[in-house]
């Protein structure tokens, strides 16, 4: 597809920490958080007047989904935006619980791991023709999805056989399968539950739930284009090497721990290439196949330069050449300047707290977001950009029609309910409109909803 619907959802990680010693459980600080969703919206479960979905997941995370986006830089600053709405939250709550006699702050971070080991996602969704075989995509995307987290890994601190290491990955050690219809018990690579958001005859959704969270926009950039070029190359049905895994959960968690990218991986063909050998063949089919078809967006030849150079500071060990483009590249000098500056073991609680640190979305407190003030980290959509995704739906897809809808309801008073492709007026019967192409950006009858809202009775 050279026009594709793209979303990102992101779990967050949130704390409470008192300065009065009275504590408040996840789920109360999450009660509090969400209180003024609550007010306006009647649920812990809304849809934005930017196209956006913002509600509170299984075990007290709040979860923002980016409305429908066709563009790359209208992805990530939407992305973007969900962090300017939790901050938003964050404000409020805090204060409400100064009000209620509660001294202390929360903390919001955009990671995959808390302190008690449990796991958290960041979900893709890529739209797809539905006559693609899926087994045949899965078979073929698997090795490039257990491979890529050299390239966009959010990168962490684990133990390992009673030692400290850093890997690539947060999210590799806590998937169980390649492919299933499961989600948090046996968490996938690949989700295969089909809701497509769209024309069920044509499209299909592919849920990708293995990759990190990113601070990174330039890493984000990477993940998603990279992801595109590469189902781009399947869905154009031209063969290239089998590099099926033999067992792609036990590579995935070796590939994390092994930093230099050497880990073996045992093919279901019998070879037996190096993770990095596996990602230097996929960039060179998709540079090959961009040759041959040319490249369909402005941020194609951006991505293959990065994922090429990538691929070369793993190889050469020279991690300088990304350290401000790559989110594990980023966090690794972070850490280990300060480990040697203070001749702390990777193993000090300080390091743990660094590693933590590095992803609270507070621009003021966030090790990432003082790293990009200083300019040590690079940037993709400007401050602007994140303000007008805050406020605005992406005006080439569908979320153009929601965010209308919604608003003409809000603006009315009246009583409304809406989801990807549903749009329902509740006071009038009958004042319900199916929208399922995610690419339209008007609806007839959606405007004649939208009339009806506005008449007074």
């Amino acid at each position: 597809m050279d026009r594709r619907i793209y979303g990102l959802e992101t779990e967050f990680g949130l704390t409470y920490v008192p300065s009065d010693g009275r504590r408040l459980t996840p789920e109360d600080a999450a009660r509090h958080l969400f209180k003024p969703v609550v007010n306006w919206g009647r649920s812990s479960n809304v849809f934005l007047e930017n196209g956006s979905r913002l509600y509170l997941d299984v075990g007290s995370h709040p979860e923002y989904a980016t409305a429908e986006c066709d563009q790359l830089t209208q992805l990530i600053a939407h992305d973007r935006a969900g962090e300017a709405f939790m901050l938003d939250l964050v404000e409020q709550a805090e204060d409400q619980l100064l009000e209620e006699g509660h001294e202390g702050r929360i903390y919001m971070f955009k990671n995959n791991v808390d302190s008690a080991g449990n796991s958290y996602g960041c979900h893709e969704n890529y739209l797809i023709p539905r006559k693609i075989e899926f087994k045949r995509l899965a078979d073929m995307l698997i090795p490039f999805l257990v491979t890529r987290q050299l390239l966009c890994g959010a990168g962490h601190l684990i133990n390992v056989d009673d030692q400290t290491k850093f890997v690539f990955s947060q999210r590799a050690d806590h998937m169980w399968e390649g492919v299933s219809s499961a989600t948090t018990r046996s968490r996938p690579i690949i989700n295969t539950r089909d809701e497509p958001h769209a024309d069920a005859e044509y499209h299909r959704r592919l849920h990708v739930i293995v990759g990190d969270s990113t601070m990174s926009e330039t890493t984000q950039l990477l993940k998603i284009v990279a992801t595109d070029l590469v189902l781009r190359l399947i869905e154009s049905g031209e063969i290239y090497h089998d590099l099926r895994l033999e067992n792609p959960i036990r590579s995935i968690r070796q590939i994390s721990h092994d930093f230099n990218g050497q880990t073996v991986v045992r093919l279901m063909g019998g070879d037996e290439p190096t993770a990095l050998q596996i990602q230097w063949i996929l960039f060179e089919s998709v540079k090959e196949f961009v040759a041959r078809h040319g490249a369909h967006h402005d941020h194609v030849e951006r991505v293959l330069e990065l994922w090429e150079r990538t691929l070369r500071a793993i190889e050469t060990e020279n991690y300088s050449l990304i350290d401000q483009d790559i989110d594990w590249a980023i966090k690794h000098k972070l850490l280990h300047g300060y480990a040697q500056k203070n001749s702390l073991p990777l193993s000090s609680p300080r390091l743990a707290q660094l590693n933590l640190t590095y992803h609270d979305i507070d621009p003021a407190r966030g090790l990432f977001h003082v790293l990009k003030r200083r300019g040590l980290a690079s940037s993709v959509v400007s401050d602007a950009d994140i303000r007008q995704a805050v406020n605005n739906p992406p005006a080439t897809t569908r979320a153009a029609i929601r965010s209308k809808f919604i608003r003409a309801a809000r603006a009315n008073g009246r009583r409304y309910s809406a989801d990807w492709v549903h749009m329902k007026y509740e006071d009038e019967p009958g004042g319900i409109v199916l929208c399922k192409d995610p690419f339209a950006t008007s609806d007839p009858e959606v405007d004649k909803l939208i009339d009806l809202m506005s008449q007074r009775p």
